[in-house]
């Protein structure tokens, strides 16, 4: 990972104030509980199944049986075979315990692909009344309800045995969606191609309002825990850990009540007061980050139950993934919500989450949003920005001021406004610099200009939800020069559908305090309920 000047602005307006004094009173104890947890010892005993698949794009033709410690046949399971229950296209299970992590994946496994899910909501074939096995749709809702009950009948008496039957409910309900109507909606109802199944998105939604609750470890202290950046280009670390702890309606003060166990580090903030500048040395991050883990898991029972299945970090500074590191169940097992979503450095959207990166200079989006109509749109592209990482090189390279459709600058001359000649493009460049994530994304969407992604291995935000294709384009590193002629392709007809589809999908990138229903909180949110709805959770103790 290459170092960046932007990880060393002015980064941390939102922050408390903090000194060396703080940061030692939380270290020292920190430690201290650690050579105690270690002493005691992790508990053990327990698994999860996580489905690798999109919810929506769940097909009943799932021929995987469900899996034991070993990864043989397990009829006697508790859970129902995997076609009966889990949401996905694809028959994938990661089975995990204590002592062994065995993975089962089907050919068509996300992992290592950048592009969306791949069946666009314009070719799809709408379902028939039957299904595979020759039953109608209402037998098959039927035995789906006789399945739920008996479920909950088997795991009434525990906490967790409730919440995994409430999560089986949920399922059914999303299941159910695709077949049929939209419920009204006073707010927003989605709809149209910029979603892979608008029916299907809308009942999670609120099946997610309904029932979801995360609890926030209370453990550390600011700067480093319950804190983050605001006013900068990693501002919704601090955002999203401010508006999940003051939430009234998702935060749960009782862990018993919870879905999803949220460990509230900054990595933005790990940086600056853990790591030493230009040592290159990631030790004392992923110490801090270990030491935290092992007080949580000493502490409570929740995350050696699940291997840390059950729990999200959420990071957007580029060094989120290496954080990560830091303890193995973190990143094999854990919901990792990050803005550098790189599927060529380990991201795996079964399980991870991309959420965008958002440049907030002045702490919110007053006068970022909106831009003229396509017909006053006379630049046919636009980029400008500073030379860092592999592709941006290569972009200047081939069209920097030598093309006056495509407005390639390293430095905008002066008295140009960024923001005015993006609302004045057709279609804005981003691409990638160090990372893969590029703040342009959403700037280009706030301004109503049709976003070309430039990268390889990025994974966009809410790609579980969003059909990026229907109103973005993705233009690999290697056509480069080919760039003209590829926007130069699309017709007017479809820029304008496309035009227009931005402006739809904005709301779910706008960052409103106090958050919005769904707004860029609130799609965070359901990306983590719907990683949670694809694992299972089973207390043998």
């Amino acid at each position: 990972m290459a170092s960046s000047s932007k990880r060393w602005g002015n980064q941390y307006a939102c922050s408390s104030s903090s000194s060396s004094m703080a940061i030692f009173l939380f270290v020292v104890p920190l430690v201290v509980v650690f050579g105690l947890v270690s002493l005691l010892g992790p508990k053990t005993s327990n698994w999860v199944f996580i489905s690798n698949s999109y919810p929506w794009l769940w097909s009943s033709q799932s021929s995987s049986p469900s899996l034991n410690l070993t990864g043989a046949s397990n009829s006697s399971s508790e859970f129902p075979p995997l076609n009966d229950d889990v949401l996905g296209l694809r028959s994938s299970v990661v089975v995990v315990d204590m002592h062994s992590i065995e993975e089962a994946h089907s050919d068509d496994s996300l992992q290592n692909r950048s592009s969306s899910p791949p069946l666009s909501i314009e070719e799809a074939v709408p379902p028939t009344l039957e299904q595979p096995n020759g039953t109608r749709r209402d037998d098959y809702a039927n035995e789906t309800h006789v399945s739920i009950m008996k479920a909950e009948g088997q795991r009434k008496n525990t906490n967790l045995g409730w919440l995994e039957a409430r999560l089986r409910r949920a399922r059914a309900a999303i299941r159910e969606a695709k077949f049929g109507n939209q419920t009204q909606d006073v707010d927003y109802i989605p709809n149209g191609p910029m979603y892979w199944n608008a029916n299907a998105f809308q009942r999670s939604y609120l099946e997610m309002e309904k029932r979801f609750k995360v609890f926030v470890y209370g453990e550390g202290e600011p700067p480093l825990f319950h804190n983050g950046p605001c006013k900068s280009i990693y501002s919704m670390e601090g955002n999203f850990i401010h508006e999940i702890e003051v939430n009234k309606q998702f935060r749960t003060r009782d862990p018993e009540k919870a879905h999803v166990y949220f460990l509230p580090f900054s990595v933005t903030m790990l940086v600056r007061f853990v790591y030493v500048r230009d040592s290159h040395d990631f030790g004392p991050i992923r110490q801090t980050v270990r030491d935290y883990v092992n007080i949580v898991s000493g502490k409570y029972p929740y995350w050696n139950r699940s291997l840390g299945a059950d729990h999200f970090m959420l990071a957007c500074h580029d060094w989120g993934p290496e954080t990560s590191n830091s303890d193995p169940h973190l990143r094999k097992n854990s919901i990792r919500v990050l803005c550098n979503a790189n599927t060529s450095e380990g991201f795996n959207p079964s399980k991870d989450v991309s959420f965008p990166e958002i440049n907030l200079q002045t702490g919110d989006t007053h006068g970022f949003l909106g831009g003229p109509s396509p017909r006053l749109r006379s630049i046919l592209a636009f980029f400008a920005g500073g030379v860092h990482g592999p592709i941006r090189p290569v972009l200047l390279e081939h069209w920097e001021n030598k093309d006056e459709d495509l407005r390639v600058h390293q430095y905008l001359p002066k008295g140009i406004s960024y923001y005015d000649m993006m609302r004045h493009s057709k279609f804005c460049l981003c691409p990638s610099g160090y990372e893969v994530a590029s703040p342009r994304v959403v700037e280009a969407i706030y301004t109503g200009c049709v976003p070309v992604l430039i990268s390889d291995h990025y994974v966009p935000p809410f790609s579980d939800v969003l059909n990026w294709k229907s109103f973005s384009v993705e233009v690999k590193v290697s056509e480069i020069p080919n760039l003209k002629n590829i926007l130069m392709s699309i017709s007017t007809k479809q820029y304008i559908r496309m035009q227009r589809r931005v402006v739809q999908v904005r709301r779910h990138f706008e960052v409103n305090s106090p958050p919005k229903r769904f707004d860029v909180f609130h799609m965070i949110l359901h990306s983590i309920w719907l990683r949670r709805l694809n694992v299972r959770v089973h207390d043998d103790q």
